[in-house]
């Protein structure tokens, strides 16, 4: 594996987890603020983001390379209602997207044929996460301060069955 490669893999693992400390920190906030369900759906999706890291790491290792990791530092952001919340992750899953399209780049360029279906299947991934975060963020611009509203977005998301990672 071309050492570019390699270490934008390494720096992707580190990212992954990074974006697990966010969920976390968010899920904590979210139970702070008696949103037990918005709470879950971010425990859930930190779990996930360390399953991607360990997709990452995997590769790396099936490839005869070494996992690095880097000092994983988390900014965290002030959240004041779950509407900041998902904007806050939003705005992360969009520099993971770019993050993991730099990758797919030095993959083609260097023609690294066996890190394509890895790439490929993250770049699916991030374009559901997106997604999904989008809607989410859509409906809680929707109901607003809307108590009753907020209570049901809550409770739909504290029932997540996500089975994709």
């Amino acid at each position: 594996m071309d050492k570019k490669l390699q270490d934008a893999m390494n720096e992707q693992v580190t990212a992954e987890y990074q974006a697990a400390l966010l969920y976390r920190q968010l899920a904590y906030t979210m139970e702070a603020q008696s949103f037990p369900g918005f709470a879950s759906w971010f425990a859930e999706q930190a779990q996930e983001e360390c399953d991607h890291a360990e997709k990452f790491a995997t590769h790396l290792i099936d490839r005869g390379h070494d996992v690095t990791l880097h000092t994983v530092a988390l900014d965290a952001p002030s959240i004041d209602s779950p509407l900041a919340a998902f904007q806050a992750a939003l705005e992360h899953e969009r520099k993971v997207s770019a993050m993991i399209r730099n990758i797919a780049g030095i993959a083609d360029e260097v023609k690294d044929f066996d890190s394509r279906s890895l790439i490929t299947w993250f770049l699916d991934e991030q374009i559901s996460e997106e997604a999904t975060v989008s809607e989410i963020v859509d409906q809680l611009t929707l109901v607003g301060n809307d108590g009753s509203g907020l209570l049901r977005l809550d409770s739909g998301l504290g029932q997540r069955n996500d089975s994709s990672n």
